[in-house]
């Protein structure tokens, strides 16, 4: 089994209210789960008007194909116009 866990912290530099920053950010969630059919979570910053942290967890059968989705998601957060990417963290879930 290959996993990782990939948490983005974003800004979202247009935002002014809470409900502005879910619209920024929802198109971002929805996009990774039906796009890459990975596991998607808003993590942190819930309170924040221009921060939040998101959380995507993918497995594959081989570390080439895990790789290649861990890189193709963060291109697709990168992309998105109306978030700022501040930080990547990965966390490889090895097998037991």
């Amino acid at each position: 089994m290959h996993a990782a866990v990939l948490c983005f912290d974003l800004h979202v530099p247009e935002s002014r209210s809470l409900k502005a920053k879910r619209a920024a950010v929802r198109p971002v969630i929805e996009g990774l789960r039906h796009r890459f059919h990975v596991s998607v979570a808003e993590l942190d910053h819930h309170e924040q008007w221009q921060r939040s942290a998101i959380g995507v967890a993918v497995v594959a059968e081989s570390h080439a194909v895990l790789q290649s989705v861990l890189d193709s998601v963060e291109r697709f957060v990168v992309s998105r116009g109306d978030v700022e990417l501040l930080d990547t963290e990965t966390a490889w879930i090895e097998e037991s």
